[in-house]
C-alpha cells in the first residue's frame, strides 16, 4: 500500500501514538479508513460513469455507421435499378433519332454565344 513497507508502517504508528496520543489514535485511523473508503467509492463511480458514456457513444457511433451503410445500400440499389431501366430507354429509340440528338448537341456547343450589345447608350 502505497510502497510503504512493514518496518515504514510501524515507525508512522509509533510517530502518531506520540503525536496524536493513544486516546484519539483510533478514532483518528477510523477517519482514516472513512476517508479512504470515501476515495474509493467516488473513483469507483467516475469508472462506472466513464464506462457508461463511452458504451453509450460506441452505440451512436454504430446506429450512425448501420445508418450510413442503409443509405448506401438504398443508394446502389436506386443505382442498379436506374441501370436496368436505362437500356430499355435505348431500345425505344432508333439509332437514328439517337444520331440526331448527338448532332443537336454537338452542334449546341459549337455555337459561338449570342453577343450582347447595348443600343442607344453612348458614354
Amino acid at each position: 500500500m502505497f510502497g510503504i513497507g512493514s518496518t515504514e508502517l510501524i515507525i508512522i504508528i509509533i510517530v502518531a501514538l506520540i503525536v496524536i496520543g493513544p486516546q484519539k489514535l483510533p478514532e483518528m485511523m477510523r477517519s482514516v479508513g472513512k476517508g479512504l473508503a470515501e476515495f474509493k467509492r467516488v473513483g469507483q463511480d467516475v469508472k462506472d460513469t466513464l464506462d457508461k458514456e463511452v458504451k453509450q457513444a460506441e452505440q451512436e457511433i454504430k446506429k450512425q455507421e448501420e445508418a450510413a451503410r442503409e443509405a448506401a445500400k438504398k443508394a446502389a440499389m436506386e443505382k442498379a435499378e436506374a441501370v436496368l431501366e436505362s437500356p430499355s430507354d435505348a431500345a425505344d429509340s432508333s439509332p437514328a433519332e439517337t444520331k440526331n440528338k448527338e448532332q443537336e448537341s454537338a452542334a449546341a456547343e459549337a455555337a459561338p454565344a449570342p453577343a450582347t450589345e447595348k443600343s442607344g447608350e453612348s458614354a
